[in-house]
């Protein structure tokens, strides 16, 4: 099983970027991924071709299960 925190961003552009954090603690708090998602965009951390990240759009936790069968 893989744990993911997607925190979705728009752009100057208009344009949606998401960026996902592998293994994130269990115990976050929407005040924390907020704090984090304003650092993220205050300190301009990450670029992209359609402009800065400029606007916090969600934040969500995915869980993937892998269920593997045996072809042989």
């Amino acid at each position: 099983m893989s744990v993911n925190l997607q925190l979705v961003f728009r752009t100057a552009g208009g344009s949606r970027r998401t960026i996902s954090v592998e293994d994130p603690k269990d115990d976050l708090t929407d005040e924390q991924v907020q704090a984090a998602m304003s650092t993220i965009m205050a300190k301009n951390i990450f670029t992209t071709a359609d402009g800065d990240l400029v606007e916090a759009l969600e934040a969500r936790r995915v869980t993937t299960t892998i269920t593997e069968y045996s072809l042989a």
